[in-house]
């Protein structure tokens, strides 16, 4: 090996490779300026304060005792007060609310994604006759207002017995989140190689035993995706529950909420205090899965 010395008397260094040259290059290339560094930080800082403002505004609001402190929000701070949490829980049915929609939700999810997720894996691993428009049908569900499917869902509930009940709205909702968790579960399940298939064959798993202890727990990222967006779809939803709900006491968090709005409308701070409230079993499921959503999203999309 060649070296090089800077100077008479000094010790013999080793030259610089060619190799450890161009990963020195490459790494220059590759990192930022500290000014662009700074601009990106502080463009990224501001895209979140855009985006937790409005949180946060409400819950200020929230804070307020009385029902015009919102005209006058600096004046919350020196007297903010929990009373308003406490009058929505005491005072209304919110609880009976979002027992309903814990039920409804939850039974949405759970229905919904197991279906979906039966449907993602036989798409994706079998060959069958109609596939491919089996596969378009279920895009073509998804283009259909709600407003045309209300009547005849309410026509067909009702000869079927299924108003004013749990069972039924659940349904309904997951004629919506199937078809969409059927797609983002297709492309996760193609992204799972079909050499473990062969292995829980040879160790003499049936079809649904490999789906189910083999496959499954592969696509828990997937899963959690599916399992988000179908809470999420039941929680928020208003039309359908307001007009397949018949019952005060079956009304959902959404339902309720509109009810609560027309009763006090000018009481915005018990209707911040709500809102609140209502997001935070959404924000408490979002805080369980968020390791598993970006994985989910981005597989889904890469082979879907």
């Amino acid at each position: 090996m060649s070296t090089t010395t800077d100077r008479p008397g000094a010790a013999a260094r080793p030259a610089a490779r060619p190799t450890d040259v161009r990963n020195a290059k490459i790494r220059s290339r590759g990192e930022r300026s500290r000014g662009a560094t700074a601009l990106l930080h502080t463009a990224l800082g501001l895209a979140a304060l855009i985006a937790v403002f409005p949180v946060l505004w409400i819950f200020y609001i929230a804070l307020g005792p009385d029902e015009t402190d919102y005209l006058h929000p600096g004046k919350i701070l020196g007297k903010a007060t929990f009373a308003n949490f406490t009058t929505v829980l005491n005072h209304t049915d919110f609880l009976t609310w979002f027992g309903n929609s814990l039920i409804v939700a939850g039974g949405t999810a759970l229905f919904g994604v197991l279906v979906a997720a039966s449907t993602g894996y036989a798409v994706s691993r079998m060959k069958f006759p109609g596939l491919r428009p089996l596969m378009w049908s279920l895009l073509a569900t998804q283009m259909f207002p709600i407003s045309v499917l209300i009547v005849p869902m309410y026509y067909i509930m009702a000869n079927l017995g299924l108003l004013d009940s749990y069972g039924g709205l659940i349904l309904v909702y997951a004629t919506t989140t199937v078809p969409y968790c059927a797609w983002l579960l297709k492309g996760y399940f193609d992204t799972i190689p079909a050499e473990i298939d062969e292995a829980g064959r040879v160790d003499g798993l049936s079809p649904f035993g490999t789906f189910w202890r083999l496959i499954l727990p592969l696509a828990r990222p997937g899963l959690a995706v599916a399992v988000f967006y179908s809470f999420l779809t039941a929680w928020a939803e208003v039309p359908f529950a307001s007009t397949f709900m018949l019952s005060s006491d079956k009304y959902t968090l959404a339902v309720g909420l509109s009810s609560f709005v027309s009763e006090h409308d000018s009481q915005w701070n018990l209707m911040a205090a709500t809102a609140v409230l209502i997001a935070i079993p959404v924000t408490a499921l979002f805080y369980l899965v968020q390791k598993n959503l970006v994985t989910g999203l981005t597989a889904g999309a890469a082979k879907s």
